[in-house]
Parts: structure tokens; C-alpha cells; sequence
């Protein structure tokens, strides 16, 4: 095998006490180790990508899966904060600490605590959702922004000659390193998805001064609400929209499958968007306008991505690279819309300005999730399943494939130590460390069967609650219980639980104890 990078674009056993310190490791030693980028994006849907049936021009993502493979059964957790958790520590969120709120990671280690310790460099640029630096968890450098959501083009105070920035709650906290920044003041070029981006160019660069392997998480805050995006972005897709929420769906439906990224033998959920021949002319204008948004936030990701590579490929580690890239959770839809202009009748800006804060609702997020059900904060497949491509140069052989294998973010730990040889230890900080809980997906990265696995996957965020073990899932909303072979009905779309009541009353009871052992209080928070 050749050397390879990572690029990532999401206890009753006796304790050994580990040194914080992490040890050195030699030029020689690192010449085999890949660089690893992990990028995750923001609320964005399963269809939205044009690798997955969107019409949204993504062509660097469609890139990278048509010389990588993309995967149809990769799932978070629903929910940004608990999806993050997940993700950065191998562990479920109700194992950590962040089960219900953004909170201090406790009993885990970082991705990027287990590179370091192999002698990688570590950057962080993107979102954080915690109460815990990442810069004092396992990564070097950060440009990081604490909050659930932030002002796309103003996270700090109003600029001279502008219209005062819309929040929730006020401006949030920024850390670049060990500097707190509140409110952070930036200049009139701001866009969150640019400057995140811009932060991770420069860690490449500063990378490529020395012989270390890097790692670089790059959590964009994009397409989560507020729906901001730059003008000529806007301008490429407004009007794309007003044939309907129907006729989109259907393309994509039919896009996905002539891609071979559903099964044509599957039943498709059912729509649940309104009549789009009810709305008035001027609703429709507003509808058009705010999925233009949307897909441009989108569009601009991608473009970002394209950066990103070309910088790889200038610094001479595009070969060396593993790129992967995931979502938190489904679309949303949530009604969160704000207006500065109609709060407060002072001057305010247009959806997609810096003083509107708009939200994509429940219609349009039932179509960015195409084919399933439901939204973001549930755990049918609408809310948790994400698209998941990897890309590695030179490693991945059967470029352009389709994998089916059900996997969960809790797998990320166990591949990299896969990867990398990482010892992932029992005790770190002071903390004893809840072992790895997934399974790692590096077979299914070299042209191989992922193993099966052993123990099922869990969720639980809010009143959603589910788990999978081999074909069947069962899931809940509000404790009503439902059962679905997902061999034959990923969409979920016919309740099996009476056919099968033995098997869904396994199930139940399976995650009953789960939930007993891990779950310290009932999130009932919509």
C-alpha cells in the first residue's frame, strides 16, 4: 500500500494510567502514516448533493465520489451537538457528557488526541458545540466557534455602514488557539464557510514546514439556519424552485435512482410538504427564494472543498490524503425565523441578508431528506441517516462504488486507530475512558466486507429513540414503537412490529437496558 493522509470532511476492566504527554515519533516513523481530513457539514439533507440525486452543483464532492466510494447507510445521531460528540470521541454522547446539552467532555479521548499520539499534527477549524476548547483536547491549532448557530456574515458587532447582524442570544464566543474572542470582530469579507476554510488552507500550509502526518477536522456551521449566503450564489439557482416541492422530489427520486444510490424495489416515503397550487404567487416567490439560499450555502461548501483540494495538490499531500465527508444530522424543519426589521422597525435586511434570519421548514427539509422520513431531532432515517463519501488516492481501488454497509459515527475512532495503529488507551487526563464503542470501517476502504458487527447501534436524542441490529430497527417517537426490515424498506415506510412481535419486543428490551445504563436523565427538550 502506498503512504496515505486522512482528510475527514462529524468499564470494569482494571485502569492503566497513560502520560498526557504524547510521545515523539521520527520522520521515518511518520512516512507511512496518511494525513487525515475530516469535514462535516451542517443540518444538510441526504438528496441535497448532486452525487446523491441533487440538482445543487456540487462538482467537487461529485469528484470525489466518482473516484472514492460513497456510502448509503452512514448515520449520526440526529441532533449537531451529540452528532459532534459522537463523532470526536468514538463514543455516544450520553457516554460523554453531551447527551443533553453542550457540555465539558468527560471519560473520552479526542480523534485528535489518539493522532497525536502517533505523531500527527492536529487542526481544528469549524464549529465546536461544546463547553470544551479543542485546544486543549487533542488539537494544536483551532479557529473555533462555540455556539449551535452564528450570523453567516457578522458573528460580532455591527460594522460601520452595515445593518446591525441578527442573533439568537447574542454574539458567541471564538477561540483562535488559547485567544477567546467575544464578541469576534471580523472585516466585510466574512462568510463563515470562507474563513473556516481559510484557517484550514493555513494549517495545511504550516504542515507542509515540517515531516508530520496532519489531521485537520473542518467543521463548517453551513447549510444550518440562518439562511445567508453570498449574492451570486443565490443568483445561479433562484428561480430553480418554483416548479414545486413535488417536482423536485420526483428528480431527485429518479436521479438517485438511475445513480444506483436507492433501490428501486424500496417503497418511497410518503410526501408531506403542502400543495404547492395552494400558495399564492408571492408565497411561492418566498419558497423559491429561500431553497435558492439554501442550495447556495451549499454550492458554496463545495467551492470551498475545491480549495481545499487544489491546496493539497499544490503542498504535494493530495496523494497522501484520506478525505471524508459527512453531515450532523438530517435537513431541518424547524420554523426559526427572524426578522430584525419586523421585531424592532429598525432597518433590516432581505432573506439571505445579515439581519433575516430564515430557516428552510418543514417542506423543503422533507425534500432535501428524499427518499425517508421526517427531519433533523428524529431518529427516522430523515433525521439520522447522512450522506458519507471517502476519498483516498491511490488507495480506494474500486473507484465510484456504492457501499450499503449500516455504520454509525461511533466508527470513526476505531478506524483511524485502524489506520494509524493507535493505541487508544483506558485511562487519559486523569479519567478513566469508556472503550471504543464502534467498528472500524477501513476493510470497506480498501475494496473489503466491513466485519459484522457484534452489538447493535443506539440512538436516543430528545423523543426519538431507535436501534439497529443487523436488518432490523426498531425506532420510536414520543415511546410509539415501530419495527422495519431494513433489507427491504430503508424508507420506513411498513411497521413490521406485529408481524414480527418477538423480534420487536427484543429489540425494545435491548434498548431498554441501553438506555438504563447510559441514559442518566430523559431529554424530553423538543
Amino acid at each position: 500500500m502506498k503512504p496515505f493522509h486522512i482528510l475527514l470532511f462529524w468499564i470494569s476492566s482494571p485502569l492503566v494510567l497513560l502520560s498526557c504527554a504524547h510521545p515523539k515519533v521520527t520522520s521515518q516513523e511518520n512516512s507511512n502514516k496518511p494525513n487525515i481530513i475530516l469535514i462535516m457539514v451542517d443540518d444538510m439533507g441526504y438528496s441535497d448533493l448532486g452525487c446523491y440525486g441533487g440538482e445543487i452543483e456540487t462538482p467537487n464532492l461529485d469528484k470525489m465520489a466518482e473516484k472514492g466510494i460513497r456510502f448509503t447507510q452512514m448515520h449520526n445521531t440526529s441532533k449537531c451537538f451529540p452528532s459532534r460528540a459522537t463523532l470526536l470521541t468514538g463514543l455516544y454522547a450520553q457516554q460523554v457528557g453531551m447527551g443533553i446539552k453542550p457540555k465539558k467532555f468527560k471519560n473520552s479521548i479526542s480523534l485528535g488526541d489518539l493522532l497525536k499520539s502517533e505523531g500527527y499534527s492536529t487542526y481544528f477549524s469549524g464549529k465546536n458545540h461544546s463547553e470544551t476548547s479543542l485546544f486543549n483536547f487533542g488539537f494544536d491549532h483551532v479557529y473555533e466557534f462555540f455556539g449551535g448557530a452564528t450570523n453567516h456574515f457578522n458573528p460580532g458587532k455591527q460594522r460601520k455602514g452595515e445593518p446591525e447582524p441578527i442573533f439568537k442570544g447574542g454574539p458567541n464566543v471564538w477561540n483562535i488557539d488559547a485567544k477567546k474572542h467575544k464578541p469576534y470582530t471580523t472585516t466585510s469579507d466574512f462568510y463563515s464557510t470562507d474563513y473556516f476554510t481559510k484557517y484550514a488552507m493555513s494549517f495545511i500550509e504550516d504542515s507542509a514546514e515540517d515531516q508530520k502526518p496532519f489531521f485537520l477536522y473542518l467543521a463548517y456551521t453551513a447549510p444550518h439556519d440562518p439562511l445567508m449566503a453570498w449574492p451570486e450564489d443565490i443568483a445561479k439557482y433562484r428561480g430553480k424552485y418554483k416548479v414545486g416541492y413535488k417536482a423536485i422530489r420526483d428528480a431527485r427520486y429518479k436521479k438517485m435512482l438511475d445513480l444506483g444510490m436507492v433501490d428501486a424495489t424500496m417503497k418511497l416515503s410518503t410526501q408531506t410538504t403542502k400543495d404547492w397550487n395552494s400558495l399564492s404567487e408571492e408565497e411561492k416567490d418566498s419558497e423559491d427564494l429561500k431553497m435558492a439560499i439554501y442550495a447556495a450555502m451549499i454550492d458554496r461548501i463545495d467551492q470551498n472543498i475545491g480549495k481545499l483540494l487544489d491546496k493539497l495538490k499544490q503542498t504535494g499531500k493530495i496523494e497522501n490524503t484520506l478525505v471524508l465527508f459527512v453531515s450532523d444530522n438530517g435537513a431541518s424543519g424547524e420554523n426559526a425565523e427572524r426578522n430584525l426589521q419586523q421585531e424592532n422597525a429598525r432597518i433590516g435586511g432581505e432573506l439571505g441578508s445579515l439581519s433575516y434570519w430564515g430557516s428552510l421548514k418543514q417542506d423543503w427539509a422533507n425534500v432535501s431528506n428524499t427518499p425517508y422520513r421526517l427531519y433533523k431531532n428524529d431518529s427516522y432515517e430523515g433525521g439520522i441517516c447522512t450522506p458519507f463519501i471517502a476519498y483516498w488516492p491511490g488507495v480506494i481501488t474500486n473507484e465510484g462504488s456504492i457501499n450499503n454497509a449500516p455504520m454509525h459515527f461511533v466508527d470513526f475512532m476505531a478506524t483511524f486507530q485502524d489506520i494509524t495503529k493507535a493505541t487508544y488507551p483506558k485511562s487519559f487526563r486523569n479519567q478513566s475512558i469508556v472503550p471504543m464503542q464502534g467498528v472500524s470501517f477501513l476493510p470497506a476502504l480498501l475494496g473489503d466486507q466491513i466485519p459484522k458487527r457484534e452489538k447493535p447501534i443506539f440512538w436516543q436524542w430528545a423523543k426519538g429513540k431507535a436501534i439497529r441490529s443487523g436488518k432490523w430497527k426498531a425506532v420510536a417517537k414520543r415511546n410509539a414503537w415501530e419495527l422495519y426490515d431494513m433489507n427491504t424498506d430503508r424508507n420506513e415506510t411498513t411497521d413490521l412490529k406485529d408481524k414480527y412481535p418477538k423480534k420487536f419486543q427484543e429489540l425494545v428490551n435491548e434498548y431498554n437496558t441501553w438506555e438504563a445504563l447510559n441514559v442518566s436523565y430523559k431529554n424530553t427538550k423538543k
